[in-house]
C-alpha cells in the first residue's frame, strides 16, 4: 500500500458474502460444495483422459487441457474460502489472503480469456485449412499460444492488482462480496477513485472487446468454410466441433461484459455479486459438461480407459 493508506493495512477483511440473509447460508454452503466437488471431477477428468488416451493427443485437448487446469485453479482461488466463511460465523481473510486471491483470480479470469481465442484459432485452422492442420497447430506453436494466454492473463493482474492495492482504505475493512475483486475492493477506498476506475474499465475493455473480436472474426470465416461444404454430414461434423467452443465463449464473455463492464461505484452490487457467483463457480463446472455431453471422442476415451481398468483387475 502507499504511505497515504490506513496504517492498519495489515489488519484482516471482512467478507459480507452473498447474501445479507444469514438463514440462507447453509444452502448456499451445500450448494457451492456440490458445484466445487463437480467442477473438480468434470476438470479432472478432462486433464486425465487428454494424458491417458493416445487418441486425445491433439491440440484440441491439449487447449481443453490447459482450460479445465485453469478452472481448477480458478475455482480453488476463491470457493474454499467462501465455504469456511458460510460454515461460521467468522468471516474474516487475512490481507496477504485477500491480495492473493486478487492475483490469483485477476490472473486466471485473464487467461481463460485469451485462452478461449487461442481454442477458436485452433477450430479456425480444423475447418479453414484441414489439409495443413497437423502442419500449423504443431506442438511448438500450441505451447506458444499457451504461455501467451497465461502470460497475458498474468499482465492483466498485474495491472489492475497494483492499481487497486494502492489506494488508501477508509477506516472500514468490509468487502461487500464473497471475494476479493477489484470493483468490490474500490468501494473501501476514500479520496478520488476516478483513475482507477478509467483502468480498469480500460483493462476490461481490452481484455474483453479485443478477444471477443478475433474469436467473432475466425467464426465468420468458419461459417463461410461450413456453408460451402457439399455434404450435409460434413457440415454437421463442421459445426459440431466448434458448437462446444461457442457456448463456452458466450457464457463466459457475457458474464464478463455484464458483471465488469459497469461502473465499479454504481453498479447494482447484488447483481454484481450474483455475475461474480456465475463465472467462479458455475462456468468452470458447466464448461467440463459441455465439452463433453455431445463429445464422442471423450465418451469414447472413457469407455477404452474403463475397459483397460477391468483388463488390469
Amino acid at each position: 500500500m502507499m504511505e497515504g493508506a490506513n496504517s492498519s493495512s495489515l489488519e484482516a477483511f471482512i467478507l459480507m458474502g452473498i447474501s445479507d440473509h444469514p438463514q440462507l447460508e447453509m444452502i448456499f454452503f451445500i450448494a457451492i460444495l456440490i458445484s466445487y466437488l463437480l467442477t473438480l471431477l468434470g476438470n479432472s477428468s478432462i486433464i486425465l483422459l487428454s494424458r491417458l488416451d493416445a487418441r486425445l493427443h491433439t491440440p484440441m485437448y491439449f487447449f481443453l487441457s490447459n482450460l479445465s487446469s485453469m478452472d481448477l485453479a480458478f475455482t480453488t482461488s476463491c470457493i474454499p474460502q467462501m465455504l469456511i466463511n458460510l460454515w461460521g460465523p467468522d468471516k474474516t481473510i487475512s490481507y496477504g489472503g485477500c491480495v492473493t486471491q486478487l492475483y490469483v483470480f485477476l490472473w486466471l479470469g485473464g487467461t481463460e480469456g485469451i485462452l478461449l481465442v487461442m481454442m477458436a484459432f485452433d477450430r479456425y485452422v480444423a475447418v479453414c485449412r484441414p489439409l495443413r492442420y497437423t502442419i500449423i497447430m504443431n506442438p511448438r506453436l500450441c505451447w506458444l499460444l499457451a504461455a501467451i494466454a497465461w502470460l497475458g492473463g498474468l499482465g492483466n493482474s498485474l495491472i489492475q492488482s497494483t492499481f487497486t492495492l494502492q489506494l488508501p482504505l477508509c477506516g472500514h475493512r468490509k468487502v461487500d462480496n464473497f471475494l476479493c475483486e477489484v470493483p468490490a475492493m474500490i468501494k473501501l477506498a476514500c479520496g478520488d477513485t476516478s483513475l482507477n476506475e478509467a483502468v480498469l474499465n480500460g483493462v476490461c475493455t481490452f481484455f474483453t472487446a479485443v478477444p471477443l473480436s478475433v474469436i467473432l472474426i475466425s467464426y465468420c470465416n468458419i461459417a463461410q468454410a461450413v456453408l460451402k461444404i457439399s455434404s450435409a454430414e460434413g457440415r454437421r461434423k463442421a459445426f459440431n466441433t466448434c458448437l462446444s467452443h461457442l457456448v463456452v465463449v458466450l457464457l463466459f464473455y457475457g458474464a464478463a461484459i455484464y458483471g465488469y463492464m459497469l461502473p465499479a461505484k454504481t453498479s447494482n452490487q447484488d447483481r454484481g455479486k450474483f455475475i461474480s457467483l456465475f463465472y467462479s463457480v458455475v462456468s468452470p463446472m458447466v464448461n467440463p459438461l459441455i465439452y463433453t455431453l455431445r463429445n464422442k471422442e471423450v465418451k469414447g476415451a472413457v469407455l477404452r480407459l474403463l475397459r483397460k481398468g477391468r483388463e488390469i483387475g
